[in-house]
């Protein structure tokens, strides 16, 4: 009883902290005042990424979302241009793991059979067990699309991405194709939303 309770504690603190470690954030805000109906042409201004090869491949991620949206691409003077940029830094991530959870079922918090010597006999024991932690740098980046009035150079609307990175640059493009595709999953706004 007591070896299977703790696994099913350590599979809970397992899931629980991989769940937080692997998961992307996609965030998105936009001037609520904005009429976007007014607009359905685009043009790009410039991209800044630490990886020349995410030039293009963040242009084709949004091209693609708002072209489907209706929204055509010109070369220049569209009623919207977009920049966007990303930001590459290490991240330190701690897990705690726990080989122990103390002495078990005992006599702990109460005398008796359960509570108020109701029930079973005892409740926990005392004791802490042994913990491992260990520190890991992970690193992260941050992808910012922000759409501006090209006319009033006023910001519209941004999106922020933020995924840890993997080895594999297969991975990382998708991912990226993932998180842009969420960005744009509600756009353009709803006007009063």
């Amino acid at each position: 009883m007591r070896l299977s309770l703790q696994l099913v504690l350590a599979g809970a603190l397992l899931l629980g902290s991989s769940v937080v470690a692997f998961g992307d954030n996609v965030r998105t805000d936009y001037d609520h005042q904005a009429n976007f109906s007014q607009y359905h042409t685009y043009s790009w201004g410039q991209v800044k990424t630490s990886d020349p090869f995410y030039v293009g491949r963040i242009q084709q991620a949004v091209n693609s979302q708002l072209q489907s949206k209706g929204w055509q691409m010109v070369p220049s003077g569209g009623s919207v241009t977009i920049f966007a940029s990303d930001n590459l830094h290490n991240q330190q991530e701690t897990q705690t793991m726990y080989d122990s959870l103390g002495g078990g079922w005992g006599t702990g918090w109460g005398a008796g059979w359960g509570w108020g010597g109701w029930g079973w006999g005892g409740g926990w024991g005392s004791g802490v067990g042994e913990a491992t932690t260990t520190t890991t740098t992970q690193a992260v980046s941050n992808v910012v699309i922000d759409l501006f009035d090209a006319s009033t150079k006023k910001l519209l609307w941004r999106g922020l991405a933020t995924a840890d990175l993997s080895t594999n640059a297969a991975k990382n493009t998708k991912s990226l194709d993932g998180d842009i595709g969420k960005m744009f999953k509600g756009f353009p706004p709803k006007p009063g939303k």
